[in-house]
Order: C-alpha cells, then structure tokens, then sequence
C-alpha cells in the first residue's frame, strides 16, 4: 500500500514539474482518466518530457493540456492538489497580465470543447445514477418482465426518481458550467431553474413581455445548451458588477443585479437559441433515423468514434446525443455506433493481448481490455497501443464498422442514457423488445471478436512483432 502511494506522489510531483510547477498552473481539474490543465504559458511543457513520465499513458493539447494518467487519475490529481497547493476542482487564480494568445479558429474550436467538456464530464454520475433507476423500471415494467406495473409502490418510486432526473438536467449543468466558466452556481442553477419551473412551462407558445421585449415562453426541460450559454455570459456579468461595485455591497447586489441583467438576455435571446440548435441538430439526426444513410452514419461512428474521443470532439456528438434522447424519449443513431466503437477498444486490446509474446506488454494489453470492458475507460487502449504502435487502430477500426453495421441493420435503440463505454452500456437498450436488447448484445459481441481477429492478423508490423518478441 506505502509502494502504492510514493508512486501516485511520484506520478503527481514528475508531472507538476513537466508542464513547468505551479507557478505555470493556472487551472486544474481531472476527468475519468485525465489530468485537465490550463496552463499560463503552454510553450513551457516539453510533450515528449511529460510523457516520459512513468505512470503518464499520453499527452493531448486540446484548449486544455491533458495528461491522460488512467484509472489512477482521481488519486494523482489529490495529491497534484496538495503538492500545488491548488484547490479540488476550484479554479487557481491566474495572471491576467500575461501575454493574451490571438483569437483563431482552432481556439475558438478548443474553447468550444473545453467548455463542453468542463460542463458536461462532470455530470456522468448524475446521468448515471438516474438512468440505471430508468433502466430499472424499464425491466421490471410490463414491456419486458412484466414484475411490476403502474401502481406498484417501487415501480412508481423509480419511475419519479428518473422522471426527477431528467426534470432537473438543466439546472444541474447550469452548476457544473458555471464551475467551468467561474460564475456563481447557485445564481446559474435559480436563472435556468426559472427555464423548468412549471408556470413558465404551462406558458409554452404563448406572447409574454420582458423589460418589453417580446418573449415565447418554452419547454426546456431536458435541455443542456441553453443553460451552458446562460452560465458563460452570467460569468462576464459578474465579472463587470464584481469590478465596478464596491467591496461592502457585492455580496447583496452581484447576485441580484446580475439575474436583473440576465432575465431578458436569458429568456429573449440565450435560452430560444440554445433550444433552436438543439433541436436543429435534434432534427438532423431523427431525420436520418431509419434510413439508408442512417445505416452508413452507424458505420462511419462505430469506425472512427474513438478518434473524436482522442480529440475532443465526441463531446459535440454527446450534447447532440443528450437533445436528440430527450427530445424524443429515444435514440437509434448516435447509440449503436458508440456501442461498437468501445467494445472494439476493449477487442483491439484482446487481440493485441493474444498476439504479443512480449510479457510486460501482454500483461499491459490484457489490463487495457479489463478496462475497457469492466470499467469503461478507453483511453489505456486508445494510447497504450493505438497510439504506440499505430497499427491496432486498424483492428479496432474494422470491428467497431462491422459491429456496428449489424447494430444498424437491426436496428438496435437506446431507451437511457448510460455514460459509460463498459458492458453496462448494455442496460441503455433495455426499455424495448426483448430482441432489442439481444441484438445489443449480439453487437457487442461481434464486434470484440472481429476487432480482436483484425488485431491479431493485422494489427502489429513484422518489424514491431520482432521487436516486442526480442523483448520477450
């Protein structure tokens, strides 16, 4: 246990020093499996030193300096914390006097994904938790066991719990935004808790006045982007009352006159843009459901999903995926292709297993597999071998296409959000038919066997076989 903790220390002191100590942190946070910084000067950190470190799986520059760490990640960031002297999950105060980076394209890009990540990450376990009671219900309903029906103290109890759940989606990422963007929670969670009271919902569609301005009242229940939007522009209205107000009176008046100033933003512009995107891209993609290029779109998602994982941008996907599911109570799209691509990281790293003789790296690879298909975590096997040796992609990338090609032909459909790339990722696909969640099933296995088959004969070079087997 003491070997166990002096090297979780070492891991977080090695790392502090690689991206340039804390004097160079301006902010730092973690994820399931990665180190989250912001940093003053990001020329400072050498990739190659800081993937050097022993314990360190890989290095992603992505608005955010990423320092994928694995399943010991939430002990590495702890004791990051208490070495740094920073604060868990607070923001540490940076020097607004430094040099301001140029506006581009790639960094609104990253800005974009880091705040989509900084807001959405961390509500998996409340995604989580209400989405199990959902598949819970779903099971014991009378659509599948048939063990309870409406009436049933327990099946209703669940039923309100995540019916809770999704009633309150809104007001839960107007907190974790506005951690993100380092307004106030509790004044986001009362602006956005405003988008979900039920007199403004009753409301829906009909002419209302704000300030004078025209509002249309809506549902947005279920919504996430409205109240990212609200939380990013309530943190600049701080800003301003919190520069201008004197000390004795931002207590009171911060909070009072930035939900003054946010009400007609909010309800006038924020709040009709979020839900029209929303629904614009919850559109698009019920469109294509059922479709020939529908079919096409599983494919291209199970082949390459893991590759916006890398980058950042399954996040875009994900948010579209949180409209789309409670916009329709549904999602036969987005699902199926996720599904196959995780369990085709857990099939690249069994087939890698079984094919490398080396033990060390067999050993490494078997626990890439263990950690995909128990735990969830892809990254050990995006970076360990996808990203090492490069070739594994093309086992990983054949069985994630022809696993999810069968999820598309049968037409597998999420009836939960279940935010884990494990095998509970299963339970999303019970609510339906009992084929439904065969076919799930069905893909799930086709695809670990086919990318572990691809891995085996196609996944490793000659060279890197000799290589490894030298090493043996």
């Amino acid at each position: 246990m003491a070997q166990k903790s002096e090297k979780i220390q070492r891991i977080a002191e090695d790392v502090l020093q690689a991206v340039g100590g804390k004097e160079n942190v301006a902010t730092v946070t973690h994820c399931m499996t990665r180190l989250r910084f912001t940093l003053k000067d990001k020329s400072v950190p050498n990739v190659d030193v800081v993937k050097a470190v022993p314990g360190v799986i890989g290095v992603l520059d992505a608005g955010q300096f990423q320092v994928i760490i694995g399943a010991d990640v939430d002990k590495v960031y702890k004791e990051l914390c208490a070495i740094g002297g920073f604060d868990l999950e607070s923001k540490i105060p940076e020097n607004l006097d430094g040099p301001k980076a140029k506006w581009t394209l790639k960094r609104v890009g990253n800005g974009i994904l880091d705040g989509l990540s900084g807001s959405l990450v961390p509500i998996i376990p409340y995604l989580m938790a209400y989405a199990l009671f959902q598949v819970i219900t779903a099971l014991i309903g009378p659509m599948v066991f048939g063990w309870a029906d409406v009436g049933d103290p327990i099946y209703d109890l669940f039923t309100m719990v995540s019916a809770t759940g999704l009633y309150l989606l809104p007001v839960v990422v107007a907190s974790t935004a506005a951690k993100k963007f380092g307004a106030t929670p509790v004044v986001a969670m009362l602006l956005v808790g405003l988008l979900v009271y039920p007199g403004f919902v009753a409301m829906a569609g009909q002419e209302w006045s704000v300030y004078g301005l025209p509002v249309t009242p809506a549902d947005y229940t279920g919504t996430v982007i409205p109240s990212i939007l609200t939380a990013w522009i309530l943190s600049y209205v701080e800003k301003g009352f919190k520069r201008i107000l004197p000390k004795a009176l931002k207590i009171v008046f911060v909070p009072s006159l930035s939900i003054l100033v946010m009400l007609p933003v909010m309800l006038f512009a924020i709040a009709p843009l979020g839900g029209f995107v929303g629904q614009f891209i919850s559109g698009g993609l019920l469109g294509l459901d059922g479709t020939f290029f529908s079919i096409i779109g599983i494919i291209l998602l199970g082949a390459f999903w893991e590759f916006l994982v890398i980058s950042g941008m399954h996040l875009v996907v994900i948010a579209a995926l949180v409209n789309v599911f409670f916009a329709n109570g549904s999602e036969s799209f987005v699902s199926p292709g996720a599904l196959a691509a995780s369990m085709a990281v857990a099939g690249m790293a069994l087939g890698a297993a079984l094919r490398i003789k080396n033990e060390t790296e067999k050993t490494l690879s078997f626990g890439y597999f263990i950690a995909g298909i128990v735990g969830g975590v892809t990254e050990p096997g995006l970076y360990g071998l996808g990203i090492k040796y490069r070739r594994p992609f093309i086992g990983m990338m054949i069985g994630g296409a022809v696993g999810a090609l069968y999820g598309g032909l049968t037409h597998i459909t999420a009836y939960a959000l279940v935010p884990v790339a494990s095998v509970l990722n299963l339970l999303a696909f019970a609510g339906g038919s009992t084929a439904n969640i065969v076919n799930a099933i069905i893909t799930a296995v086709i695809t670990v066997v086919v990318s572990a088959v691809a891995t085996y004969y196609l996944g490793f070079s000659k060279k890197q076989l000799a290589e490894l087997n030298k090493k043996a």
